[in-house]
């Protein structure tokens, strides 16, 4: 798209004199009005609250309770609000703890202009009570620099423009799901250069792109818990190499990403199980988790682990001398992302939790030609047969997919009878500027793949032996896929 290296040189001069176009939203009179809300599961009694401001405040105060007409608690947060170089706002945390579980908490934050919201709180570990999980991967910004659909109304309020899209379709089952996972990819900022109008304020127009989607993602992230975790499209402002060399200090190696989630995503639980090794390897796991890279966290009768594909492991593609060219991380010490990894899966009770998912984003099972990433494979796939993993979340590749229990390449003979190998689905088709990939060849253990429209998973914890996982079309409601995995976790501990 661009003519030449020397115009590519040229670009920060000519952006300096150019006139910015880009679609920023607008900025509040009053600049402690709170923006782009996000909520996270942070503890057994304890809900984190993420938002952004336009100036830096002096206190970052949340008041909640558990009726809208008396919110008599209030926590405020002991560190200050971060931003990074090109940012126009402040990231906010607060935790509120304490809570009752399951249990409707309203909340407000402390502004002269916010509003009364509400949330649930989270389920105590090993709570039998079934509930849905919501999983959205590679979701992108909608209207003027995504794409824009059909108009519909909608509860909760959102844009008009965000009817009949995937986070329309959130919005319209609110009261069916409890809780959202979405492991990468969010907004597609680093794609700004797709509108030929970003071409002479790239800087800016990544910016916008980020304000614009998690402003239109905060009326789902500000009344569910919305777990994240890191995708490519987090890691610079642009993947494509000549354009990696103008990307300013504030997009790049994630910066974005680890203001809006560090002080929200928690760190591993202490553990519940009754077996002192499951407490010392979950003392383990919280040493040497990082969130928002990679943590674990339990609701209800499910332990769920987010995991980096990106950087911290051998090979990691987005790693510094990666295959992906983006030279990012790494986030810990050599080996800490698996060391974690196998302390936090050999920790998890069956009897108390004995569901085991475990989320990433690129992934090693999918169908198509050059899909599969090799080196993620080779790094955890080990783990997760080893530990008895029930399901593995992915995205990258822009559709739905879903694949029998697999192991090594061959699908579990038991298929979805108890079997011993994990099953894995990708869920990479909520929609964002570069489309759908076509599902292209289907390995042998392929059981369901779509591509013709934007859709997304759900989660059904039915009880703890049977989860039911559908797949949604996002424009519709209409139910693409449903599949049943049994599993008998007659085991508290498994090690195969």
């Amino acid at each position: 798209m661009v003519g030449s290296s020397s115009l590519i040189k040229a670009l920060p001069l000519l952006a300096a004199s150019a006139l910015a176009s880009v679609n920023y939203p607008p900025i509040p009179e009053d600049l402690t009005t709170p923006f782009q809300q996000r909520l996270a599961v942070y503890g057994p009694n304890a809900m984190s609250v993420g938002w952004n401001t336009y100036e830096q405040l002096s206190s970052s105060c949340v008041q909640y309770g558990t009726s809208a007409d008396n919110l008599g608690s209030i926590s405020c947060s002991s560190s200050t609000p971060s931003t990074y170089p090109t940012s126009r706002t402040w990231s906010n945390a607060v935790v509120l703890s304490g809570l009752t579980p399951a249990t409707t908490y309203y909340y407000k934050i402390v502004s002269t202009n916010s509003s009364v919201e509400h949330f649930l709180s989270p389920r105590t570990p090993g709570d039998r009570t079934p509930f849905n999980m919501d999983v959205v991967i590679d979701l992108g910004v909608y209207g003027a620099d995504g794409f824009t659909t059909k108009k519909r109304d909608e509860i909760p309020t959102i844009q008009p423009e965000l009817n009949h899209t995937t986070i329309g379709a959130l919005a319209q089952t609110v009261d069916d799901y409890e809780i959202v996972i979405h492991p990468g990819d969010f907004g597609y900022a680093d794609d700004w250069y797709e509108k030929l109008s970003n071409l002479f304020h790239g800087t800016e127009a990544y910016q916008s792109i980020l304000e614009q989607f998690y402003d239109q993602l905060a009326p789902i992230a500000g009344r569910k818990a919305y777990m994240a975790s890191p995708g490519n499209h987090e890691a610079d402002c642009s993947e494509i190499p000549y354009l990696l060399e103008l990307c300013p200090e504030g997009q790049k190696n994630f910066t974005d990403f680890m203001h809006r989630f560090e002080n929200t995503m928690p760190s591993p639980f202490a553990s519940s199980s009754s077996s002192t090794t499951a407490q010392g390897l979950a003392a383990q796991a919280k040493s040497y988790s990082n969130p928002p890279f990679w943590y674990s966290f339990e609701y209800g009768m499910v332990h769920v682990v987010m995991i980096d594909t990106e950087t911290d492991f051998p090979d990691a593609p987005d790693g510094t001398n990666g295959s992906a060219d983006l030279d990012s991380g790494p986030f810990g010490r050599a080996g800490q992302q698996l060391a974690f990894l196998q302390a936090d899966l050999a920790s998890v009770d069956r009897s108390v939790t004995p569901w085991l998912i475990v989320a990433g984003h690129r992934p090693w099972y999918s169908t198509g030609s050059d899909n599969s990433c090799g080196p993620c494979q080779d790094a955890f796939e080990g783990l997760f047969y080893q530990y008895g993993v029930d399901l593995a979340v992915f995205g990258h590749v822009h559709n739905s997919q879903r694949f029998l229990p697999v192991v090594n390449g061959t699908a579990d003979p038991n298929g979805m009878n108890d079997p011993k190998a994990p099953m894995y689905i990708v869920a990479g088709g909520p929609g964002n500027i570069e489309g759908l990939s076509s599902v292209g060849s289907e390995p042998s253990y392929t059981e369901f793949a779509y591509a013709d429209d934007y859709s997304y998973a759900t989660l059904k914890f039915l009880d703890e032996n049977n989860l039911q996982v559908e797949f949604i079309q996002s424009s519709t409601g209409s139910i693409l896929d449903s599949s049943t995995l049994y599993k008998s976790h007659s085991t508290s501990f498994v090690v195969q």
